[in-house]
């Protein structure tokens, strides 16, 4: 079992040993450590935090020692209960909150829970102040509230109403051309929050709900990471039914996958490509992705006169390449929106909005629209080395071994040739080089994935 401590929050699996496991004495401490570290950065007696939870089993047990020990230090709570993650993170700047705890291991299996930690935007804090909370939770340098200055608790039950509103308020989200075409959807939410906020959402734009696997139990039915080996029940059931597309996300409901009418994959690497795509047609701008997701992002961009830039890999880098940039819209391939007119997070929702938008302006099925796209493949495998090999020095060498060709050092190395590209990321925990390819079809990228790990041991 284990348990993870980043920049980004605290994550592990329930039960066990303390340092060993996400237990009760860890949720205290990294919530103090958080509540503390807000305390002395904020000009103000008074704070309050935005609570919210996925579906997970130990999520309610994980939200009250949270809840506690924010109220511990003085802090108020405000507790959405079972939420989403875009929800808690449109919530903390609509209610003027100083910040903002997601309670959510998003895709890891049902014995997972985590600490996402918000600022007073609703967006993930830096790697710059992850650092200072670690290192407050390393030292326990915790001042509890006296009685009468205990934190007071309340609850919200209209944040998904909230949400909503604020999606169907969009200008490019046109909620009456989706009602006009009546779309009969089928969802798999894997038994979180989804099951909950998107039946709502889907309502409000006028679509028939076919619900799969929604209730809110926390007992997920398959692996919750949307991906093609775990999708088989959504996929017979959106030919049974006759549905015009399927739609499917995480626990935390951050990323988004679809199905055709046909019942096979849209690619998580084409949600975000459609949304720009149909963004992008209507305003000249820039798209944002991280330096591992699909070259079709950029080719779209460019087909309608606008920019693309790449990022690091992580949802911060991503946010802080499109405010330098001004991006219209940016996001992650693996399914995650960022549309800043909303907020800087990846959202399920509002990329539903924006797709069925698209969708119904452009008369299309959705086999149809996919087709439309500059059709990659990808590929992910990984070199193992030697502890003694110094993995910086020999991506160094790889930099240099490629210098005629566009290199990009950002985030490890890629290297991107004319019709192909190839991504090189150390792990930070052991001697590994993680190889991602992508090329015009399959076999092609795991080609380009064993030449480059044979032109590794070239260079070891």
């Amino acid at each position: 079992m284990s348990l993870i401590k980043s920049i980004s929050g605290i994550r592990g699996t329930i039960g066990g040993k303390v340092n060993d496991n996400l237990t009760p004495l860890d949720v205290v401490k990294f919530a103090s450590a958080f509540g503390t570290w807000l305390q002395n950065n904020k000009n103000k007696k008074d704070l309050t935090l935005i609570i919210g939870r996925d579906a997970r089993i130990s999520g309610q047990m994980v939200s009250s020692l949270v809840t506690a020990t924010l109220q511990g230090l003085g802090i108020n709570v405000v507790d959405l209960g079972l939420s989403t993650t875009p929800t808690v993170e449109v919530m903390v700047p609509e209610l003027n909150a100083d910040g903002g705890i997601i309670l959510t291991a998003s895709h890891n299996p049902k014995q997972w829970n985590a600490l996402k930690l918000l600022n007073e935007k609703g967006e993930f804090i830096s790697g710059e102040n992850g650092a200072e909370v670690l290192a407050l939770a390393e030292s326990e340098d915790f001042n509890y509230a006296e009685v009468d200055n205990l934190g007071k608790y309340e609850t919200r039950d209209d944040a998904f109403d909230i949400h909503i509103q604020q999606i169907l308020d969009l200008p490019m989200v046109d909620v009456e051309a989706i009602k006009s075409k009546s779309f009969k959807v089928v969802l798999d939410a894997v038994n979180s929050t989804g099951g909950i906020a998107i039946p709502m959402l889907l309502d409000k734009l006028g679509c028939e709900t076919v619900k799969l696997y929604c209730e809110p139990t926390g007992h997920f039915p398959h692996n919750p990471e949307p991906l093609k080996e775990h999708l088989g029940d959504i996929c017979e059931l959106v030919k049974k039914e006759n549905a015009d597309l399927g739609i499917v996300v995480d626990p935390d409901v951050d990323r988004l996958a679809l199905i055709d009418e046909k019942g096979e994959m849209f690619g998580e690497e084409y949600t975000l490509v459609a949304v720009a795509d149909y963004l992008l047609k209507n305003k000249n701008g820039v798209a944002i992705s991280n330096l591992s997701s699909s070259r079709a992002l950029r080719d779209v961009a460019r087909s309608h006169n606008s920019e693309y830039f790449a990022s690091a890999v992580g949802e911060v880098n991503v946010v802080t390449l499109m405010k330098e940039k001004n991006a219209v819209i940016g996001g992650e391939g693996n399914g995650g929106i960022i549309y800043p007119d909303l907020h800087y997070g990846r959202d399920s929702l509002v990329g539903i909005a924006l797709f069925l938008t698209h969708l119904a302006k452009e008369n299309k099925t959705v086999s149809e629209l996919r087709a439309g796209y500059p059709s990659y493949f990808m590929g992910k495998k990984k070199i193992e080395l030697t502890p003694e090999i110094n993995v910086d020095d020999l991506l160094t060498k790889v930099e240099k071994e490629y210098q005629t060709e566009e290199v990009s050092t950002v985030d490890g190395v890629k290297i991107d040739f004319e019709n192909n590209w190839v991504h090189l990321r150390k792990s930070n925990t052991e001697p590994i080089i993680r190889i991602y390819t992508e090329a015009k079809s399959q076999e092609e990228a795991d080609q380009l994935a064993d030449d480059m790990i044979e032109k590794i041991n070239s260079l070891i």
